[in-house]
């Protein structure tokens, strides 16, 4: 997977601050977008890159806190680092219990500020790269017959083909024609144990057990 470089998005309604903070971010070869508000950062074209939100949590408005909210109400996913000059103990803890990164009372170490990012950008990363690999994943599973689609659990459990023949009444030679064609069409090299689990919409969709070598595999 080649990513872009991570973009820093810093929403502040205090221009010196964001000119501020653009100057540190950009000092260690990050990319920086500002805005002033919330409004005009959901209004932006984002870049498709790994990214993080450093955000205040007084803006006019919307506050931080609830433009947290909002973000993940609309299921958009991206790492957020609160500043402020104006934090308490609550206001702390409901900003980490909700998935921020850090939350950062002014004026703050510009090394935490650095150090947070980093850590941010690392975790929209991972989080992409396993998004990505799910979405293969599922297009693989979906290049599945029915009867292929039976036969790959059984597989992946480690049953042998007269098992699995047995279980789902089949011949084991039909068995064994079903594993090859699905362990090719999952990967020539790489076989992916997966859970499935229903969701809101009904349909079906697959998160990534674990990886593991097809030769590992019981071929019987």
């Amino acid at each position: 997977m080649t990513e872009a470089a991570p973009v820093v998005f810093v929403v502040d309604d205090d221009p010196s601050v964001r000119r501020a903070i653009k100057r540190l971010v950009e000092s260690v070869g990050l990319q920086v977008e500002l805005f002033g508000s919330a409004q005009e950062f959901l209004r932006s074209k984002r870049p498709n890159a790994p990214s993080c939100l450093v955000l205040d949590v007084r803006l006019p408005g919307i506050s931080g806190l609830d433009f947290q909210r909002e973000l993940a109400d609309a299921n958009i996913h991206i790492p957020i680092i609160f500043i402020t000059a104006h934090g308490d103990i609550p206001m702390t803890v409901r900003a980490m219990k909700a998935g921020a990164v850090e939350f950062l009372t002014k004026p703050f170490r510009d090394q935490d500020l650095l150090d947070a990012i980093h850590l941010a950008s690392e975790r929209d990363y991972t989080r992409r790269l396993r998004e990505e690999e799910v979405a293969k994943l599922r297009d693989r599973y979906e290049s599945l017959t029915p009867r292929e689609r039976e036969v790959l659990p059984c597989v992946v459990s480690g049953l042998l083909s007269k098992q699995i023949a047995d279980a789902i009444g089949a011949t084991e030679a039909t068995v064994k024609v079903h594993r090859s064609q699905l362990m090719r069409k999952m990967s020539a090299s790489m076989c992916f144990r997966f859970a499935c689990r229903r969701c809101a919409s009904g349909l079906t969709i697959f998160r990534c057990w674990s990886v593991i070598s097809c030769r590992s595999l019981p071929v019987a």
